[in-house]
């Protein structure tokens, strides 16, 4: 049976999509597969099939590790934190109050400022003796920090910064969905007699949880492609305690120059990122309510 002309238009009409898809996705990660178990080719040599020497070659590679377990603290406190405070500031501006916009124009600011310009920002934060973190530490007497250059406390800074910058972009998604949801919500819970509280949880939080979802996800991914604080900030120092696994992933590849083991790791941080998704996916979509 011929295919009916709306099916061809249909087709014809997703083709561009599916291309671009396919050429700046699919083929880009099977490539990178493909790379994974293979060796870095040199001038005078050919890569060759290496199997799994590569995956090998990771797991006995302790900055590997070092910077995985630094991703997962960093993505276990940042993605809460940044979207709980990105919450509590679209529930705030949400509200009727004076200078509402002024107060949606300084959320929103730090997210519209490029990466490198933020790092230097609070580069600058954080110099030791004459940074403002410093300066306002010396008015209670306390002592100064070398807060990039030491390993219990570098981490911890990106953190910040980070939480920072991504709190205002999260909160202009739920803005726009506290937007969407009807007054007579409110209304009908409080002659129900129910609580802020009870309203909240039981009625504000449910119908935000579609908007939820689509945050955590983008948190979960921003996560882990953080390169631009890392490069400008710490250079993953001291001694690797603030090496993010992308940042790793680029100096193995463009520092080292060795692309298999680059490739290598980044089938890893797309199994991660794939698996952690799905995860996600399929727990949150059964809490969650669609209007």
């Amino acid at each position: 049976m011929r295919p009916s002309l709306n099916a061809v238009y249909g087709w014809l009409l997703l083709l561009p999509a599916i291309v671009l898809l396919a050429a700046f996705t699919h083929y880009p990660a099977l490539a990178t597969l493909w790379s994974s178990f293979q060796s870095t080719p040199k001038a005078s040599r050919p890569a060759v099939f290496v199997g799994l020497d590569n995956y090998a070659a990771m797991a006995d590679d302790p900055v590997f590790w070092q910077a995985l377990w630094n991703n997962l603290a960093y993505a276990l406190i940042t993605i809460p934190v940044s979207v709980a405070i990105a919450l509590v500031m679209a529930l705030w501006v949400n509200r009727q109050i004076a200078g509402r916009g002024f107060l949606r124009l300084a959320y929103f600011t730090p997210t519209v400022l490029p990466m490198v310009a933020v790092a230097n920002i609070w580069l600058f934060f954080y110099t030791p003796q004459y940074g403002l973190v410093d300066q306002i530490a010396g008015l209670f007497n306390l002592p100064g920090m070398n807060w990039l250059g030491s390993r219990s406390t570098a981490l911890p800074a990106l953190m910040i910064v980070t939480i920072w910058k991504e709190s205002g972009f999260f909160m202009i998604f739920y803005l726009a969905a506290l937007q969407q949801i009807s007054p007579s919500l409110r209304e009908a819970a409080m002659l129900e007699g129910a609580s802020r509280w009870q309203y909240f949880w039981r009625v504000l939080l449910p119908l935000l949880m579609p908007t939820t979802l689509f945050v955590l996800i983008n948190a979960l991914i921003n996560a882990f492609r953080l390169v631009d604080h890392v490069l400008v900030m710490t250079k993953g120092g001291p001694d690797n305690a603030s090496t993010l696994l992308l940042f790793y992933i680029y100096e193995v590849g463009f520092s080292y120059w060795d692309t298999a083991y680059a490739a290598t790791l980044s089938v890893v941080l797309l199994l991660i990122l794939s698996l952690t998704a799905l995860i996600k996916f399929r727990w949150l979509d059964r809490r969650t309510h669609y209007q």
